[in-house]
Order: structure tokens, then sequence, then C-alpha cells
């Protein structure tokens, strides 16, 4: 990745993620349906932002265009200054893999597969033979002497934390965590929304959430209603 234009990003800590009058449509039933209205906002680096708003207010279809699961219809989003928009998929897919970690309400562990198994999914899938961050990634979220445990022998907090340790072991510029709370109970959840904090600063975190309350404990709320972002 030396002459892709991502040196900068890739060298520091955390990054800025700046939106450009993003639009996202679909075609559904040949009918153009618009999900997010010219959305302009600047995250800086090392903040622990939560989206909120109703459903369908397009919560997670920002999330999904930040973290380059998906592309505006139109508009820019950059990631210090880098127009990720721009470069061409497959310099994308391996650009991804080592700046964003993505954490869901479901846990997406494979069952037959350890803890630590499931942390190293995405240095295998990077074709990285160094697996010490796993560990490292592992005792970052309190897990250390879970490794060789499997998700059934895990309790929910738990296995979100082993998924989150695996958004960790690239070593994510960002975070991004859509409802991480949603299938928890409500201390349990506590706990996900503290280790969610600890984050921020050492990278960018960004968190889709319903609650309120766990909204209100991010560094800043982006509200949402129709796919605008209002005061």
């Amino acid at each position: 990745m030396s002459d892709n234009g991502y040196n900068n990003v890739n060298g520091g800590t955390t990054v800025d993620i700046e939106l450009q009058n993003v639009v996202k449509s679909y075609r559904i039933g040949g009918r153009k349906v618009e999900i997010l209205h010219g959305i302009n906002h600047t995250i800086k680096g090392g903040e622990f932002v939560s989206i909120m708003g109703p459903s369908g207010s397009g919560k997670t279809t920002l999330m999904n265009l930040i973290g380059m699961l998906d592309h505006p219809s139109s508009g820019s989003i950059l990631l210090d200054d880098i127009d990720i928009t721009k470069k061409p998929q497959k310099e994308l897919v391996d650009f991804r893999r080592r700046t964003a970690g993505f954490v869901f309400q479901q846990f997406h562990l494979i069952p037959s597969l350890t803890a630590y198994e499931n942390v190293a999914l995405p240095l295998v899938f990077a074709g990285d033979k160094k697996q010490d961050s796993v560990t490292e990634a592992m005792e970052r979220v309190g897990l250390s002497h879970r490794i060789g445990h499997k998700p059934n022998e895990l309790s929910g907090g738990e296995q979100q934390r082993v998924a989150i340790a695996r958004a960790l072991v690239m070593k994510p510029k960002i975070l991004l965590a859509d409802e991480p709370t949603g299938a928890l109970d409500g201390k349990t959840g506590a706990m996900i929304l503290s280790l969610l904090r600890s984050l921020a600063g050492e990278m960018t975190v960004v968190m889709v959430t319903h609650n309120r309350e766990l909204g209100a404990q991010s560094d800043r709320v982006i509200n949402l209603l129709d796919g605008k972002i209002i005061e």
C-alpha cells in the first residue's frame, strides 16, 4: 500500500471523517427512494459519537457509508482529506479491512471456533501470519482467560467482547458499532458501553443506538430524522 494514497491515514492513530453533501438512494420497484439527503458533517479523530434517530431515519445507512460497506449515490466521504468514494473497489476492500472495525447487535461469531480463532479471522483473511495482536485484543477486552472457549460457553456480554476484540485485532482507526448493546441486558450493556468509551481517543468510535441514555454518554450525538441531520 505504498502508493495508493492512503499513507497519511494509515500513519496516524485516528482519522477525521468528513461528509460532504452525501446522498444515498435506492431503486425499489422502479421507484427511486432517497434515504440520506445531502449530509454535511465532520467527526473529529478520537471522538466517540452516537448516531440516533427513529427507525428508517438512515442511521445504519450512514454508518455503512462511513465504514465503506456501501457507496453514496453522490457526495464525498473524506478520511483525513482522502476521498474514499473515488478509490477503486479493490483498493478500498483492503483499506477498509485495515482502517475500520465493526461491531454489530448480533455477535456473528462462528460457533465451531474458539474465541481466539474468531478474533484471529480478520488476520487470516488479510494473510497476516503474525497473530500477536490476537492476545493483545483479548486482553484489551478482559477475556484473555477465555481464549479457548467456544461461543456457546460464553455469556452474551462475553460474546460481544469477543466481537469487539475481533474488530480491534487489525488495530483500526475507526470503530463502528451498530446497536452493540441491543441484545444485552442493561448491566451488561453498560459494561460494553464503558469498554467502547475507553477505546475513544485511541480510535474514532461511531455508535448507532436507539437508546438515548446510552447515546448521552458519548461525546456527541448526531440526530437523524428522515435522512437529515437535525439539531
